[in-house]
């Protein structure tokens, strides 16, 4: 089989591939113009060509014209709907170069798949309908492509037939978009004035332009000069996995990122700041004496040192940023809501650990720029945020260096993909603020009250009876003369609490304050009891990884809505389904019910006192306190 027109066609490897996103609003004409290009760069084959003049007819848009645009909507919906929904990618060469483009969605509930594409990208398309103009959607992708680090755009003022070709519209549309674009980060912006359908500047010069003189998008993408400085970065190698076939040989294993390295080099484990030096660099054709940004190379160190998944190497003269608190850039990709203080999983190249938004500083009005107040980021919204992480990561500013300074955010439970990121700078603490060192322990404190010190945390929805159970507890462990605290949700919201309300970000704010003050009391040796609705895992998770594993029981009073509403000794249940009050666990509002509490009451059929004295059996069996 060959193509339908004989071209010299120069193996991808040989040349350095460009890589470009088309995006722009809805219906632009993006999937087309890739169509057109594919077709008119001779790479598309007979079967293809025939197989795309049935699917016209079927899904076509353009009467009994070949609609170019099924060449890479490939999903079923997209050829019924006649949208992109999904990122498509599709890999062409010709004489000059070689070409990865990547079609994006135009409508706005798919902006995450179109922030993905851009990610990957060093040049973008933007689309304008020439009969539209510079449109809400065509200003969000721009902004997230300056955001995204790409510099180069091609302004490709579309559907020029249907206004006849005029001068003096496309001249307007490329006056407004430089005036929008003025303060966006962008290198170069080049206009050209095509007709993807027919096309029209696409791959060769059309004849209907008297008055424009310029390039068509081919020869522009052929002959843009974007060298990568992925070689000249400082070399940065993140450890995919430890390679040890056999007692003689320990590697490590992945891709260099950026920069180079050679055999006999000085590196640096970044978090760690061990130093060694390069023995081999190794590969499946034998060892290389030189590697550099793109290479899959295995590295053997002259030292024994501790390296896993998720190090990072350097050279100790360019060591990349080391932090556990950072300011990031971050585009929410999920339906359910970023709120601050709940627990994510935030991967940078191979690194994984748990982290937190402590403060979402603002969110961004993609349309005009503008930060706002924000307490939360929905679907496809852009905010700038402080993340917090479990442990040291090593990063460099996304400006400096996109492979090392992107991050995605990881659901926890459903492992998903929610968020994407890109880092601003570290969040250092002031020199002024250290922890200092006290000289009588939590446990020598606890010892004291002979006890250990611990977190008692009951959940469960209201009126579920937590409140009386971990009272009863309270009073037997007085009577028992252990050193005990109950916290309970409703005292302390007249004090502690007293400022917040009962929304998502409010409940999270409460239980981190909670959870902050119990530890302190835990430091202090005593059992603090905790009874509070705590509707979402994440919060109480955040509470457990406060204290150690030993030192926190989640207590999951188990009891249905149905018998709390019918209880309702606050009167909320009735309130809430009369619309009298708003975000109610159960009613309007969720609650996550624990995966794996230490202990788990099942109310039906028990009495409180019942429940406590389990609950005290518990707390003996795991010698908290002592049998009375």
């Amino acid at each position: 089989m060959t193509p339908k027109a004989a071209v010299e066609l120069v193996p991808a490897r040989t040349k350095d591939q460009l890589r470009f996103i088309t995006c722009g609003s809805v219906d632009d004409g993006k999937s087309t113009l890739i169509g057109r290009l594919l077709h008119d760069s001779k790479i598309i084959y007979e079967d293809q060509l025939t197989a795309l003049a049935h699917d016209s007819a079927r899904h076509g848009t353009n009467g009994n014209d070949v609609d170019f645009a099924l060449l890479v909507d490939g999903l079923e919906a997209e050829r019924e709907q006649g949208i992109t929904i999904d990122v498509a990618h599709r890999f062409f060469t010709t004489p000059r170069r070689s070409f990865m483009v990547l079609d994006t969605p135009g409508h706005e509930q798919y902006t995450r798949n179109m922030a993905t594409g851009a990610s990957n990208a060093q040049l973008a398309i933007i689309l304008v309908d020439a009969r539209k103009g510079v449109l809400v959607q065509t200003k969000r992708h721009s902004f997230i492509c300056s955001l995204l680090g790409i510099r180069n755009i091609v302004l490709a003022v579309n559907k020029i037939d249907l206004i006849k070709y005029k001068k003096e519209i496309f001249d307007r549309i490329v006056e407004d978009y430089i005036a929008f674009s003025a303060s966006l980060r962008f290198t170069s912006i080049v206009p050209i004035p095509i007709s993807a359908r027919y096309g029209d500047n696409v791959a060769s010069r059309s004849g209907n332009f008297e008055w424009y003189d310029g390039p068509c998008v081919l020869d522009y993408l052929e002959s843009i000069d974007i060298q990568s400085n992925a070689v000249i970065q400082p070399f940065r190698f993140p450890v995919q996995w430890v390679n040890r076939p056999n007692l003689d040989f320990r590697g490590y294993a992945g891709s260099v990122v950026t920069g180079s390295i050679s055999a006999g080099d000085e590196v640096v484990v970044a978090t760690s700041g061990q130093t060694t030096r390069i023995k081999r660099i190794v590969t499946h054709d034998g060892d290389l004496v030189r590697a550099e940004a793109g290479d899959a190379i295995t590295i053997s160190l002259e030292d024994e040192i501790d390296i896993g998944r998720g190090a990072l190497l350097a050279r100790p003269t360019e060591r990349p940023q080391v932090s556990g608190q950072f300011a990031a850039h971050l585009i929410w990709m999920d339906e359910a809501p970023l709120v601050a203080g709940r627990n994510y999983i935030l991967r940078i190249g191979t690194q994984t650990v748990a982290a937190s938004v402590t403060a979402i500083k603002h969110r961004i009005d993609v349309n005009t720029r503008e930060h706002l107040v924000a307490k939360t980021l929905g679907l496809n919204e852009i905010g700038f945020c402080h993340i917090s992480t479990a442990l040291p990561m090593a990063f460099d500013p996304y400006e400096i260096n996109r492979e090392t300074g992107s991050f995605i955010v990881i659901d926890r439970y459903t492992n998903r993909t929610i968020g994407a990121g890109m880092i601003a700078y570290p969040l250092r603490r002031p020199t002024n603020i250290a922890w200092h060192p006290l000289s009588v322990s939590r446990n020598e404190r606890a010892a004291l009250k002979n006890q250990k010190a611990c977190i008692i945390w009951f959940t469960g929805l209201s009126g579920s009876g937590k409140s009386t159970i971990a009272n009863i507890v309270d009073q037997k462990l007085f009577t028992m003369a252990y050193h005990t605290m109950l916290l309970d949700g409703d005292n302390v919201r007249h004090g502690l609490s007293a400022d917040l309300g009962f929304s998502e970000p409010d409940r999270a704010e409460n239980i981190r304050r909670v959870g902050e003050v119990a530890k302190l009391m835990v430091d202090s040796g005593l059992i603090v009891i905790c009874s509070f609705v705590s509707p979402y895992i994440a919060q109480r998770d955040m509470v457990r990884n406060l204290v150690a594993k030993e030192e926190f029981l989640e207590i999951f009073v188990d009891t249905s809505i149905d018998e709390c509403a019918r209880r309702d000794p606050k009167g909320l249940y009735s309130k809430a389904r009369s619309g009298e009050i708003k975000n109610v666990t159960g009613i309007d509002a969720p609650y996550e019910i624990p995966l794996r509490p230490e202990i788990h009451l099942r109310t039906t059929g028990q009495t409180p006192e019942q429940l406590a004295e389990a609950v005290v059996e518990v707390l003996i069996a795991r010698a908290i306190v002592d049998n009375y």
